[in-house]
């Protein structure tokens, strides 16, 4: 079961008066039961697949030239654009930052399939693996237990303080 999941369920047209039209392609993402959405043009998918061939070997691309602009050819670039993105989660253990931040998922460490540190620009292998541990963060102190005048002790720090740091402590 992997942790991140992603489709391209639609696409769309842009027009600009900057520049010439182009199209959008909506990304869901879910990980860890949160989904959300991203826009993203072929643009931006070539530019991390030139930024991934530096650190791993991704599947390939949909070419970058398309004739013809009619749906059925769009659905065929939205198909294959979502097959790239699923084929690059499926066949890496640890994804690199690249291609989390192109989903903008956040980077935890402890999780499988979201594993690495660094930014967008990073293009080393070395620069993309897990550089630190992870925290557990506690709202109080975890060594200092609760006076025993406490009315609202706190079960959970106690649980953790019983079952990891003093086993032989016996629960009030």
């Amino acid at each position: 079961m992997h942790t991140v999941m992603v489709c391209i369920p639609s696409f769309r047209s842009e027009d600009s008066a900057m520049e010439k039209g182009y199209t959008v392609f909506k990304i869901e993402v879910l990980m860890s039961g949160r989904q959300h959405t991203v826009e993203k043009r072929y643009s931006q998918f070539h530019t991390l697949h030139k930024m991934l061939k530096k650190i791993i070997k991704p599947p390939e691309i949909p070419s970058k030239h398309v004739r013809n602009w009619v749906p059925r050819v769009l659905e065929q670039r939205r198909q294959g654009l979502e097959l790239y993105l699923q084929t690059i989660i499926m066949e890496n253990e640890v994804l690199p930052k690249v291609f989390l931040d192109f989903l903008n998922i956040r980077h935890f460490p402890s999780l499988p399939k979201t594993e690495s540190c660094g930014s967008f620009e990073t293009e080393s292998e070395e620069s993309s693996k897990l550089s630190h541990q992870p925290v557990l963060l506690f709202l109080r102190d975890p060594y200092v237990l609760p006076a025993a005048d406490d009315a609202c002790s706190n079960v959970v720090i106690e649980g953790v303080i019983h079952g990891i740091f003093c086993p032989d402590l016996q629960p009030r």
